[in-house]
């Protein structure tokens, strides 16, 4: 087990109707003159604007609102969004939505107090500061909401890449189950997958001798399949989507991944994807990680993978050949992607294996390789790739 910093001071007000309260959080943080980031007209609609505008007027709290943010978040509305904090004197950004507009959220925030391109965050510059950011969830998939990272897409560049700070993680959240009723099968499944791959990109590590988060990290995966399957047969099955909402925060705040070497090669490739094709992460990520496992099977010893195997899917152990036992688990976890009804290959998402080339080459790692589980250079990278445009 690796030594560690764990500081995770997120505020989380947890339940049904919970969004009601949203004015009383953000007078606790400090909060006067409020900017409400959200995506499309479904938070309108819902009431949902309306619920939290009357909890803010109730607490005596100035607000004005930016729309329109959308899944894999552009630069062109932070910078928009800026302009307005700025000009309206914004003291505190609140995100109502899932991962993409808690994203664009903190980007606004990291920009309206900085001189320079907010896209330097982006490129390796780390923040001093940022305004406060608050959100209420209505997506389980990104964990967003409790963590200290900012995922946005530069228009120009087509670049999709990371910001991360512990001045932009969420002062609280606001996190009703009931908010995530309103989504497709397909957004829902989107975000088990989500929260499963945050789970994988940290299980899969070279530490030795982390059992208790092994355990912890198996847990999740294990609920996750239960809860996935629950949900997809019961849409409005509260109890289900609590699950996988909190889930959702727990796997990616870090408290199972502080103590070890994570790998997250996956996501990169999948990043690139979706700059590409402009596919929901979590479609992209069921199209990738199952290519990666392949992969990362023939190029180690293939015994964390069937660690796997055993512990999650429930695979007999060959100890003869780990490797059988590895791939059996693999082709488990594709079965449960398939039964909830996430796609397994390039075709499924738009994407062209004619693209490959130019996709390793937007991962921009030169003649170098990734860190990792298992090293990736350019040549692995295009093999991935080429696993995932060829399963049928």
């Amino acid at each position: 087990m690796k030594s560690f910093d764990f500081y995770a001071p997120t505020y989380f007000v947890f339940g049904r109707g919970r969004e009601n309260d949203t004015g009383k959080y953000i007078k606790k943080f400090g909060g006067s003159r409020v900017m409400i980031v959200y995506g499309g007209q479904s938070a309108k609609r819902s009431g949902l604007l309306d619920r939290i505008y009357n909890s803010l007027k109730e607490s005596g709290l100035y607000a004005t609102e930016l729309g329109g943010v959308k899944p894999n978040p552009r630069s062109g509305l932070v910078y928009e969004g800026i302009e307005l904090a700025r000009n309206e004197k914004i003291d505190f950004i609140l995100a109502v939505g899932g991962g993409s507009v808690i994203d664009t959220a903190k980007a606004i925030a990291m920009g309206t107090v900085y001189d320079g391109d907010f896209w330097d965050f982006y490129s390796g510059k780390v923040p001093d500061s940022a305004l406060p950011v608050g959100t209420v969830l209505t997506i389980a998939a990104s964990g967003s909401e409790g963590s200290p990272d900012s995922i946005i897409t530069n228009e120009k560049t087509l670049e999709k890449t990371a910001a991360e700070a512990d001045c932009i993680r969420p002062k609280f959240s606001v996190m009703n189950p009931e908010l995530t009723e309103s989504l497709s099968p397909y957004q829902t499944a989107c975000g088990v997958t989500d929260i499963i791959s945050h789970a994988f990109e940290r299980y899969f590590t070279n530490t030795p001798d982390v059992e208790t988060t092994d355990r912890l990290l198996e847990g999740i995966v294990l609920a996750m399949l239960h809860e996935g399957r629950r949900v997809m047969e019961d849409p409005s099955n509260y109890e289900a989507r609590a699950n996988i909402m909190w889930a959702g925060m727990v796997c990616h705040n870090d408290i199972m991944g502080a103590d070890r070497q994570q790998d997250w090669n996956s996501h990169h490739l999948e990043h690139v994807l979706s700059a590409l094709y402009d596919c929901t992460h979590g479609a992209g990520l069921a199209v990738i990680m199952p290519a990666w496992m392949d992969y990362c099977v023939e190029h180690s010893d293939g015994l964390r993978f069937a660690q796997m195997a055993t512990r999650i899917f429930g695979c007999q152990m060959d100890y003869n050949d780990p490797k059988r036992t590895a791939r059996a688990g693999v082709e488990a976890f594709r079965n449960f992607l398939k039964s909830i009804g996430m796609p397994l290959s390039f075709e499924e998402i738009g994407a062209s294996a004619n693209d490959i080339d130019k996709l390793v080459e937007m991962n921009n790692i030169g003649e170098g390789k990734t860190g990792g589980f298992v090293a990736l250079d350019k040549a692995a990278i295009k093999e991935i790739y080429e696993i995932a445009a060829n399963i049928r």
